[in-house]
């Protein structure tokens, strides 16, 4: 049974959670069919952005531990998936074009680490956030432990991590988390309207920002600036660069191709 769908909406792969009422707990069937996504996401020419949601009252209440605690147990990591990748980004390919997030009602373990793994993130008013894994004796590996110190502060993060507190949609804000909480019902919407408007962009340009940026988070600045500069001369070379250029000298929106 699919826990997951995807359809496309323009240039925009949209990869909706499908098991409202298990709370969208992620089972390893959820897991395979978003990381298939990601990876047709990455493959395919005429997606250049994709929005993740979930159906019903909450975003995630957790994962099924039943069918998880062997896989976090074996010491190997998260389970590879045939034609897919990593939903979390935590090892091998990545997803290489921007994703945005909505999240609304309950967001809880697994649920902020694929956020993370996100570029633009929309809660709706009611969501709660919580990283629960101390009280159920084990502790987060799907890259919280990685990354929330670095989006949110140190002792925000160990605040959350190490007691199980919950934190509010505000709280996200406040610290950088996410980008916009809306009324609740509306962050679908929000997060489309993000996608499209990065669609419209010149998706080499759109790529190359999200190379970059990661470059520079994970390199010394030396090897980022290199990187940077190296990556450049075949998008200043594409078709959609000289199309920049056409629209900016004849005063009208571009109309990029990806070429």
């Amino acid at each position: 049974m699919e826990h997951t769908t995807v359809s496309v909406d323009g240039h925009v792969l949209v990869i909706t959670l499908n098991r409202p009422a298990k709370y969208n707990a992620l089972s390893l069937t959820m897991y395979a069919e978003i990381g298939r996504a990601l990876a047709r996401l990455n493959n395919d020419p005429e997606l250049r952005v994709a929005v993740l949601c979930a159906e019903g009252k909450h975003f995630t209440a957790g994962v099924d531990l039943d069918q998880w605690a062997p896989v976090f147990g074996s010491g190997k990591g998260m389970p590879e998936v045939a034609d897919g990748i990593d939903p979390f980004g935590m090892r091998g390919e990545r997803h290489a074009k921007p994703l945005v997030i909505a999240v609304q009602g309950y967001c809880f373990t697994w649920g902020v680490e694929i956020l993370l793994n996100t570029e633009i993130r929309i809660a709706a008013s009611d969501t709660q956030f919580q990283m629960l894994e101390v009280q159920r004796g084990l502790y987060p590996c799907g890259g919280a432990t990685f990354r929330l110190p670095r989006e949110i502060g140190w002792g925000n993060a160990h605040k959350l991590l190490l007691t199980g507190e919950r934190w509010s949609a505000d709280d996200a804000l406040r610290w950088g988390m996410v980008q916009e909480v809306v009324a609740p019902g509306e962050q679908v919407a929000r997060a489309m309207d993000y996608a499209r408007r990065i669609a419209d962009c010149a998706p080499l340009g759109v790529q190359g920002v999200l190379r970059s940026t990661r470059t520079a988070q994970a390199e010394d600045h030396e090897t980022a600036v290199a990187e940077m500069y190296r990556h450049l001369v075949p998008v200043m070379a594409s078709a959609d660069a000289a199309e920049g250029v056409r629209s900016f000298i004849e005063r009208r929106k571009a109309v990029f191709t990806g070429r």
